[in-house]
C-alpha cells in the first residue's frame, strides 16, 4: 500500500450505486433543482470521489470562515481553499435549511443531491484578500469570486451521475482506483505533478529528478476550467501521451486527469493541490516556480514557502521544492541556479505567453525548451483551434 494516508484518515466516497441510486433518482423528481456552473460541477465530482477528503459536501459558514482565516477546517484538518456553492438571490429565496435539493447541469442532467444544512452570505472581499492575496478584479480567481451569487448553500452531497461530458474517460481514475493501481505496481512512494500546461524540458527534468528518489510518478494534469488563453486540455493530453510514450519508463509513470477548476490562488492552491494528491495516494508533491500563479500577484517561490507554515504531520505529504529550471547553452544541460554558474545570457527561457504566441504563428520553440514531438502536437492543435 502507498504510505499516504487519506487526508483526515478516511477516503470519502459519496457516489451512489444500485438500489440506493435508483431510489434517490425517484425522489429527485420532487426536489427543487439547482443548476451548477462549471466550477461547482468539478467540485461536486472531486468531493464525491474522495479527492477532497475529509470534505463531504459544500462548506457551511463556520468551516468557510475557518478556511478563509486559518487554512484549517473546524475539525483541525488543513484546508486552504473554501469549497462553496454560491447561488443567485432567486434560488436562495426558494430553498430552506433542512431541504433536500437536486444538483443538476444546465441541460437538466441530474448530478446529485444535497441536504441543505446552512445558508450564509460570504464576505467576498475578505475571501479575495485572504485566499488570493489581492482584491484586484483583474485576477481571474478574484473576478470569479466577486461575480458569484451573494448566498452560499451548504450540506453533504451524494453524486448520482457523471456530467454529460466526461472528457478523457480513459484517464479518469478516482483516488481509490489510483491507490489500487499503485499497490498493484508495488509503489510505496509516489510523487504527484500538477500541471495546466504542456510538459517542456524543464518539467521533464524535475519529474525525472523526483523519480530518482520515489517509486513512481503521477502525471496529473488539471482538465477543469482554466483561463481562456491557457492551452486547451485536449491538446495538452495529446502532448503528454507522445512524451510519455517516447521518453519515460512505462512502468514508472501513470497519467491520470485531475478534473478540478483552476483558481489561480498561488500559494493557497499549492496546499490545496497537495492535499488532493495526498488523497489520490501520493506521498510527495512537486512544487516548482510560481505554482498555480497568474500575473505578478505572487512571489516566485511563495507557493513553496507556504508549506513551512504547517507541521509535516499536518500535511502528511512531502513537498519537493524545485528551483526554476532552464537549459544552459554552456552547461549543455537542463539545470537550475543551484547547479549552473553561468549568467542568464547563457540560458534558454521562454514565458508561457511567448510559447503560445510562437505556436499560434507556427514557429518552433528551440529544441532546448521542448521536445520536437511535443511541439508538433501543440502546433497542430493550436492551428485546429484557430480554424474552429
Amino acid at each position: 500500500m502507498p504510505t499516504s494516508i487519506p487526508h483526515g484518515g478516511t477516503l470519502i466516497n459519496r457516489v451512489l450505486h444500485g438500489k440506493e441510486k435508483e431510489e434517490t433518482l425517484q425522489r429527485v423528481q420532487n426536489m427543487k433543482k439547482i443548476p451548477l456552473g462549471e466550477v461547482a460541477i468539478s467540485d461536486l465530482q472531486l468531493i464525491a470521489m474522495g479527492a477532497m477528503s475529509p470534505i463531504t459536501g459544500f462548506l457551511n459558514k463556520d468551516d468557510y470562515e475557518s478556511v478563509v482565516q486559518t487554512m484549517h477546517l473546524q475539525n483541525g484538518c488543513v484546508w486552504s481553499i473554501p469549497i462553496t456553492l454560491p447561488v443567485t438571490d432567486e434560488i436562495a429565496a426558494s430553498v430552506h435549511v433542512g431541504e433536500d435539493v437536486a444538483l443538476i447541469e444546465i441541460n437538466g442532467n441530474i448530478l446529485g443531491t444535497m441536504k441543505i444544512t446552512d445558508k450564509f452570505s460570504p464576505d467576498k472581499t475578505r475571501e479575495a484578500k485572504e485566499v488570493y492575496r489581492t482584491t484586484d478584479a483583474a485576477h481571474p480567481g478574484v473576478a470569479r469570486v466577486l461575480a458569484q451569487g451573494n448566498t452560499c448553500l451548504a450540506g453533504d452531497i451524494w453524486q448520482l451521475n457523471d456530467p454529460t461530458e466526461l472528457p478523457f474517460a480513459d484517464y479518469h481514475f478516482t483516488p481509490a482506483q489510483l491507490r489500487q493501481m499503485f499497490e498493484e505496481r508495488g509503489w510505496k512512494t509516489v510523487v504527484g505533478f500538477q500541471t495546466r500546461n504542456p510538459v517542456h524540458r524543464a518539467h521533464e527534468y524535475i519529474q525525472k529528478c523526483a523519480l530518482e528518489i520515489v517509486d513512481g510518478l503521477l502525471l496529473h494534469p488539471l482538465v477543469g476550467a482554466t483561463k481562456q488563453d491557457d492551452i486547451p486540455a485536449d491538446i495538452r493530453m495529446q502532448s503528454y501521451d507522445v512524451l510519455l510514450r517516447e521518453y519515460y519508463p512505462k512502468n514508472r509513470v501513470v497519467l491520470s486527469v485531475f478534473p478540478a477548476a483552476m483558481r489561480y490562488a498561488g500559494p493557497r492552491e499549492a496546499i490545496f493541490h497537495a492535499m488532493c494528491r495526498k488523497n489520490f495516494g501520493c506521498t510527495h508533491m512537486i512544487i516548482g516556480r510560481d505554482h498555480a500563479g497568474v500575473g505578478n500577484y505572487y512571489g516566485t517561490y511563495d507557493a513553496q514557502l507556504i508549506f513551512d507554515q504547517f507541521k509535516p504531520e499536518e500535511l502528511g505529504i512531502t513537498p519537493l521544492k524545485f528551483e526554476h529550471s532552464f537549459f544552459c547553452r554552456t552547461c549543455q544541460a537542463v539545470v537550475t541556479s543551484k547547479t549552473c554558474p553561468h549568467p542568464p545570457a547563457h540560458h534558454v527561457t521562454l514565458s508561457g505567453t511567448q510559447v503560445r504566441t510562437m505556436l499560434a504563428n507556427g514557429e518552433l520553440p528551440p529544441p532546448e525548451f521542448s521536445r520536437a514531438e511535443v511541439v508538433k502536437v501543440l502546433i497542430e492543435g493550436v492551428r485546429r483551434q484557430a480554424v474552429v
